[in-house]
C-alpha cells in the first residue's frame, strides 16, 4: 500500500492554485498526511521592475524584500489556524525559478503527492513560457495530481 503522510500544494495564489488547495486539504484529512504550502517568489520576477510606475528608479533589493512580504501575508491566508492545526500544515515562502524550488523542496522534505493548479494556456503561451506543472511533472521525485477549472467537486456521501 502507498503511504501518503506528506503532501505539498505550491500555490501562485491564483484561482487554480485555490482549487488545487481544496483538493489538497481532502487527501490531507483522507490520508491524514502533514499539509506543505509553498509559493516561490519568481527570481526573474525582479528583473522587470527596473522603475516604478511614477517612473522613479526601483532598489532590487528593496523590491526583492517587499515581494517575500507580500507573498508570506498572502500565504498566511490560506489556512484559518484550525485548518493549520488539522493538517500540521507547513507554509513555506521561498525565492527563485518556481519548478525548481518546488522540486527541490519535494525532495528534501521526502513530499509523497504534489497537488497543484495549472492555468491550460493556449499552445502559444505555453510555448513562450511553458508550463510550471508540465516542469514539475517530468522532474519531481513522487506522483503529481494537476488540477485545472473547471474541477470536479468532491462528492459528499
Amino acid at each position: 500500500m502507498i503511504a501518503i503522510k506528506k503532501i505539498l500544494v505550491p500555490t501562485d495564489f491564483s484561482e487554480p492554485s485555490e482549487i488545487a488547495v481544496r483538493y489538497a486539504k481532502e487527501f490531507a484529512a483522507t490520508f491524514q498526511a502533514a499539509l506543505h504550502v509553498l509559493t516561490v517568489v519568481e527570481e526573474n520576477a525582479m528583473m522587470y521592475a527596473w522603475t516604478s510606475p511614477e517612473g522613479a528608479p526601483v532598489s532590487l533589493a528593496n523590491l526583492r524584500v517587499e515581494m517575500e512580504k507580500n507573498a508570506r501575508e498572502q500565504i498566511n491566508h490560506i489556512l484559518t489556524d484550525e485548518e493549520r492545526r488539522k493538517y500540521k500544515a507547513q507554509l513555506v515562502t521561498l525565492v527563485g525559478s518556481p519548478f525548481v524550488e518546488i522540486v527541490r523542496y519535494a525532495k528534501s522534505q521526502e513530499i509523497d503527492l504534489i497537488v497543484m493548479g495549472t492555468h491550460g494556456r493556449g499552445p502559444i503561451a505555453h510555448m513562450l513560457i511553458g508550463s510550471v506543472a508540465e516542469k514539475v511533472v517530468r522532474k519531481a521525485p513522487c506522483p503529481v495530481l494537476t488540477v485545472r477549472h473547471p474541477e470536479h467537486e468532491f462528492v459528499m456521501p
